[in-house]
């Protein structure tokens, strides 16, 4: 049987060279077409839908904290802390994301503050997933230049089936966490991170690995694990949701393009997942206009409906094309899905580099 063919997913390899010699590094992307004065309105940042969604979350963490704790011993605890663990390690996600971005509140020290606690509850680094994100929306599933591409091919099935319990991020994460530790970064960290940042990035990682031993010291201590189950299980008894969710955005589309509307996805869910994904899941939106708001991407998403493939409608039309996917690139990893445009749509961006066009 012959090897299947791979591409290097790193930043520092061939591929990452290939992509600046081809033009596809912080490249010019296909923007579909908005009015100025609509989309300028529709960036407009405001403090009062983020404190009410903030209220309501906050809330429901002490709703089911406090059950948990209240039934603890019984078999009542399990659909409390199942429902802690999800706010927990899930729903952290889109905070972290939007925050990161600056447009979940208006005021900045508010954007700033559920940024960094969200990121300790996801297992990521404040600092270095700041920097990876924007090298993300610029270099978006670009071989070799995007840090954050989730199914590198051929997928790797057993890793993603870990991360719904959130082992495969532990395992980059607390690694990377101890090396930050001690005053080091890893080469792909390097090309993205900027110096200036990187007494920031150790200080925050011994931040990090202190709560953690405050934490198991305490659980220890008090001859129990629950502290355990407020701090730390969660990232992994509920992760499932993010994963799932996440795996909806890009998982199996095309690589190496300049067109968000063929590398993405925009799935309709149900009210209760979308306060939980803060509206992530109108991701062809998020992607192309990243200073939108979460609040506004549904009102972003009608102006575009006309310029871009039709939405999956729900996780299960969505996974129907990712599973067999998925199984395919483990056969074949050239193969990926192909978004058909609608009728009447722009094609994608006429300045996109030539090498592309040979191809």
């Amino acid at each position: 049987m012959e090897a299947l063919p791979k591409r290097d997913y790193s930043l520092v390899g061939e591929e990452s060279r290939r992509a600046v010699a081809r033009g596809l590094a912080t490249a010019d992307w296909y923007r579909s077409p908005i009015p100025r004065a609509q989309l300028k309105a529709l960036m407009q940042r405001s403090d009062h839908p983020a404190l009410l969604h903030l209220a309501i979350w906050l809330a429901a963490f002490l709703v089911t904290g406090s059950g948990g704790y209240i039934s603890w011993g019984s078999w009542w605890a399990v659909p409390f802390f199942a429902a802690y663990g999800v706010l927990y390690g899930s729903s952290t996600d889109a905070r972290w994301h939007e925050c990161g971005h600056g447009t979940a509140f208006r005021t900045e020290w508010l954007n700033d503050a559920v940024y960094q606690v969200a990121s300790f509850m996801i297992l990521r680094e404040p600092v270095v997933w700041r920097w990876s994100h924007i090298r993300h929306h610029t270099d978006t599933i670009i071989v070799g230049r995007d840090p954050e591409i989730a199914v590198p091919r051929p997928p790797d099935i057993h890793g993603i089936l870990l991360s719904f319990v959130g082992i495969k991020q532990a395992l980059d994460y607390f690694p990377r966490l101890l090396l930050h530790v001690g005053g080091r970064l890893r080469p792909d960290e390097a090309t993205f991170i900027p110096e200036s940042d990187h007494g920031k990035l150790f200080w925050t990682a011994r931040i990090h690995l202190a709560v953690y031993l405050t934490v198991i010291c305490w659980a220890i201590a008090a001859q129990t694990m629950l502290p355990l189950m407020y701090v730390g299980l969660p990232s992994f008894y509920g992760a499932w949701l993010y994963v799932l969710t996440g795996l909806t955005q890009h998982a199996g589309m095309a690589e190496d393009v300049l067109d968000h509307r063929l590398n993405t996805r925009t799935v309709y869910m149900n009210p209760v997942v979308r306060f939980l994904y803060l509206n992530m899941n109108y991701h062809i939106e998020h992607h192309m206009f990243p200073m939108v708001p979460y609040h506004r991407l549904p009102e972003l998403h009608e102006l575009m409906r006309a310029d871009t493939p039709p939405p999956y409608r729900g996780f299960l039309e969505a996974y129907r094309e990712i599973i067999p996917a998925l199984l395919r690139q483990r056969r074949d990893p050239t193969w990926h899905v192909k978004r058909k445009l609608p009728p009447g749509a722009r094609p994608s961006s006429p300045s996109a580099p030539a090498a592309l066009a040979a191809e």
